[in-house]
């Protein structure tokens, strides 16, 4: 089978990290061509060589329309190019082009945490609603986002396949020292992007200043965030960054919306208990009292659910092997590989 896996951006991040993983995987039984546009390109780093890998010139998150109808015409000329049997589209962009420009017969779209569209862009609803019918299967990473989906009107072929990784390999980073500096660590790895809230994170480190709070991920400058502790530190981008879950004691992700964080699944598969906002599906895999908690967003709960379970090493301990007894039943590359298959099946049938 060949299949086309399209999305909107190269840099790295949670849907991206779903992407590639799914077209290495894929790729040791089928041909696959991975798309991708803007970005600093570091998702590339991360692809097996059994690849194709196509670098898009015009495909962009910003609305553009010069850009979209020249990204348009790019995706058809790929599509013609490798003929391939599925197209899988990621993130809502590429997600809209390529229901307009692909067959519909062939054409799985992932929404990677619906509240993305649903809450932060809105106005783009009535879009999604008419473009259910572009495509032949529409997957929620959660069950969070298939009732959501459901209740918005968005009905045909909605399916549910949770993310899945490969574990991360532990023994291809560096020890950081700063990890060892404290007597327990809190790591969080995410883009200083919506959704999440760096603040948050700020103020539980505030709050619990004997702990290490360490976040990978940032782009850019943290000057605009105020006043940092000197216990809470930025790392910047880092390749492989889930591999540094192992060295962290705890995970922790402060978010105002998601759909199935790939970096929680990480921290899981390392046998780390978490503690992370209430929101999309985090709740399906971050269970309270058993691998962590779900909380509002509010830095006094985070600070004692925190403080909680690393002052415990009974419940710690617990909470860790939960975590990974979750992720091995649950949450592994083999388990998503084995839902997509079962849809991309169905249309080639």
């Amino acid at each position: 089978m060949k299949i086309l896996q399209v999305i909107t951006r190269s840099e790295l991040g949670g849907a991206q990290t779903v992407v590639v993983q799914l077209a290495n995987k894929l790729s040791e039984e089928h041909e696959v061509v991975l798309v991708a546009g803007e970005g600093d390109g570091k998702m590339w780093e991360m692809v097996s060589p059994r690849v194709t890998c196509v670098r898009s010139r015009y495909l962009q998150r910003a609305l553009s329309p010069m850009q979209d109808f020249r990204a348009a015409v790019e995706l058809r000329r790929i599509y013609r190019k490798h003929k391939p049997d599925i197209i899988h589209l990621h993130s809502s962009k590429a997600g809209t082009l390529g229901r307009l420009v692909f067959p519909r017969k062939r054409v799985v779209y992932t929404v990677h945490g619906f509240d993305s569209i649903r809450l932060a862009f809105r106005k783009f609803m009535p879009v999604e609603r008419l473009l259910q019918r572009a495509c032949s299967a529409i997957v929620g990473v959660s069950a969070y986002d298939e009732k959501n989906l459901l209740s918005e009107g968005i009905t045909r072929n909605v399916a549910i396949v949770r993310n899945g990784i490969y574990k991360p390999d532990c023994g291809a980073v560096e020890e950081l020292d700063l990890f060892s500096r404290y007597s327990k660590s809190v790591l969080c790895i995410a883009r200083m992007q919506p959704p999440k809230d760096p603040a948050l994170f700020i103020e539980t480190a505030r709050l619990l200043p004997q702990y290490g709070f360490i976040w990978i991920g940032n782009q850019e400058s943290v000057e605009h965030l105020g006043d940092i502790p000197a216990n809470c530190h930025f790392l910047g981008n880092m390749v492989n960054a889930g591999a540094y879950c192992a060295q962290a004691d705890l995970f922790m992700l402060p978010s105002n919306y998601e759909g199935l964080p790939m970096v929680i699944i990480e921290a899981m598969s390392c046998g780390r208990p978490v503690v992370a906002s209430d929101v999309g599906g985090v709740s399906e895999i971050v269970r309270n009292e058993i691998n962590g908690y779900t909380l509002p967003n509010k830095a006094e709960l985070f600070a004692q659910k925190i403080e909680t379970i690393l002052s415990n090493g009974e419940l710690y301990q617990r909470m860790s092997r939960n975590s990974l007894e979750i992720f091995e039943k649950e949450l592994t590359i083999d388990r998503m590989v084995e839902g997509y298959m079962g849809i991309y099946n169905s249309l080639i049938g």
